[in-house]
């Protein structure tokens, strides 16, 4: 059996529920064009849609293929049994063993029915092989378990059998001997690997006092994945040192450098690793470029449409400055790039200067910044505007010098898109003036600006409707309809999204164009509270007020909402009060 019998088996899976009479034909429409839209299987979407549970889907899949049906989530994986097939086989073949009975071993499939892939794993394992059916996420959730990096760690660990030696005892090349290290090579591939599967944005090794912590950040969030003894810590940071192109002998000084790697699907990534001494050892972080990412255009962004056409007509101006602020890891980056791909064109010249160059974008011309020969962004910035561009994107201004240079680019005939680090839109007026830059050439030189900020959305598979209790309307200022409060959504978490009920990222944003009458208020020095409360009566929309219709449209929850934006506002709203109830 092969991919087309496959095939042939989705599509009796609507034709079998709809004759059963457990779905109805719009029922089934409505599963299609879910499964059109997110490239699910027809199985995932009917569940997403909450029109069977993934019990019930499984027990009339059991009686579809004829063969058991097992519910991996909820079952003993045996690990060590696993291990015994390639992490990249199972990932290619969406194969996993959990069990052994007697002189079989149980295999878990998503497709049962290919006597091909249980031919191999007869010969592989040498024993007999009984295929059972699940579900291809729960699937690949096993496969994780089984290979993550809390695994792969402790095998590799276990494999040490050399004494740990002070730190301050080992030389360069006592070092470079513990570096080379079989398990200690696992171990840091192990990590590598295992944040590249999971698609963490960035790596934290951190030493503590007895151990060393490792941790992910996955949509924004840390979460720990694994402890190892603190006297492995030289080795481990050796290692990368070596990958990464580093000092192996500078323990005392903070380094940067950069490595790449694959995956087992052909996939290319860049990790740029820095690392810094603390107290207990060095410190590493290593954010995860995939290099292979499709850029999105501004209609992915998740502006909304008024917010976006004018943004759009502001960007095809000819000249000014934009700007775009938020913390670190709010989606500058990523609103920038995308502004630049919209207006590339042959007929214009764009060059940027970043550091790092995290994406390259074909047909725009890209400076890397190097501090370390004495290359900044205003070095780059004076010679940038010697090139004859039209448009040049600055990765972020730090300083008054940089600024002063990016505000007579802009009053000089060309288009300038930069970033600040300011929490609101009207912040960033005072943040440039505090650097020291006159008012007046503020009010003539910026076209608008952007602040925002990335909230986790909700997994489709697991989100349930739920009802605002009437303290959160009034907390919120949520709408009702004839005194009803509004309905909104939660997820108690599933395999999919790892149990954590949130799956993906989007944006949030408040759109700040410079008007006649904040340009006057920002050349008379108004505080930040005046500017920003004349761009809300003019129309400006809020960060706050577009969270809370991202969680009324179902796309986030409040909970969300109020972990990124509002606890630094009114204390009333740290208070852990319930947001909803029973739907």
């Amino acid at each position: 059996m092969n991919s087309a019998s496959t095939t042939r088996r989705k599509a009796r899976l609507g034709e079998f529920l709809l004759a059963k009479g457990i779905i109805t034909e719009q029922q089934l429409e409505q599963a299609l064009v879910w499964q059109k839209d997110h490239g699910a299987p027809l199985g995932e979407s009917l569940v997403a849609k909450g029109f069977v549970s993934p019990a019930m889907l499984g027990s009339y899949m059991e009686e579809l293929t004829t063969f058991p049906y097992v519910e991996l989530s909820s079952f003993p994986v045996n690990i060590a049994l696993a291990q015994q097939i390639p992490e990249a086989y199972s990932r290619q073949h969406l194969v996993t063993p959990f069990a052994e009975w007697d002189d079989a071993i149980q295999v878990a499939m998503v497709n049962p029915q290919n006597l091909a892939i249980v031919d191999e794993l007869r010969n592989r394992l040498k024993k007999r092989i009984v295929p059972f059916f699940a579900f291809k996420t729960d699937v690949l959730d096993a496969i994780n378990r089984v290979f993550d990096v809390q695994a792969r760690g402790a095998a590799a660990l276990a494999e040490i059998r050399q004494e740990p030696t002070a730190e301050e005892m080992l030389s360069a090349s006592d070092l470079e001997v513990l570096a080379d290290q079989a398990p200690i090579v696992r171990l840091v591939n192990g990590i590598v690997e295992a944040a590249v599967s999971s698609r963490a944005s960035d790596i934290h090794i951190e030493p503590q006092d007895k151990n060393v912590r490792v941790r992910f950040r996955m949509d924004g969030i840390l979460y720990e994945q694994m402890l190892f003894a603190r006297a492995h810590l030289p080795a481990v940071i050796s290692r990368i040192k070596i990958m990464a192109g580093m000092n192996i002998a500078e323990r005392r000084k903070p380094q940067d450098g950069r490595f790449s790697v694959g995956d087992e699907r052909g996939g290319e990534f860049d990790l740029r690793v820095n690392m810094i001494p603390l107290v207990h050892g060095e410190s590493v972080v290593m954010r995860v470029l995939d290099k292979q990412m499709t850029m999105g255009t501004l209609d992915d962004l998740g502006m909304e449409p008024d917010m976006l056409a004018q943004f759009r007509k502001m960007i095809h101006m000819p000249h000014g400055i934009i700007l775009v602020t938020g913390p670190t890891g709010s989606g500058k980056t990523t609103t920038l790039y995308a502004s630049l791909m919209e207006i590339s064109s042959p007929d214009k010249k764009i060059m940027t200067v970043e550091d790092p160059v995290e994406y390259q974008i074909a047909g725009i011309n890209q400076v890397q910044v190097m501090p370390k020969i004495g290359l900044d962004f205003a070095d780059c910035l004076r010679a940038i505007v010697r090139q004859d561009p039209d448009v040049i994107l600055v990765g972020e201004i730090r300083d008054r010098e940089t600024a002063e240079i990016a505000i007579q680019a802009a009053l000089t005939g060309h288009l300038v898109l930069t970033t600040l680090h300011t929490n609101d839109a009207p912040g960033a007026l005072i943040r440039l003036q505090n650097m020291g830059i006159e008012p007046f050439l503020l009010g003539s030189s910026i076209l608008g600006v952007v602040a925002q900020r990335l909230l986790r959305k909700v997994c489709p598979l697991c989100k349930t409707k739920a009802v605002a209790t009437p303290t959160t309307v009034a907390k919120f200022g949520l709408p009702t309809v004839d005194g009803r409060p509004p309905q909104l959504v939660t997820a108690p978490g599933c395999q999919r999204c790892n149990l954590k009920g949130m799956k993906g990222r989007t944006a949030v944003y408040e759109f700040m164009p410079m008007s006649e009458s904040l340009k006057d208020m920002t050349l008379r020095s108004r505080p930040s509270s005046q500017i920003r409360a004349q761009a809300i009566a003019e129309g400006m929309v809020t960060m706050r007020k577009a969270a809370i219709t991202k969680a009324l449209a179902g796309v986030t929850t409040l909970e969300e909402t109020a972990r990124v934006l509002f606890m630094d506002g009114d204390p009333e709203e740290k208070q852990a009060a319930p947001l909803l109830m029973a739907g």
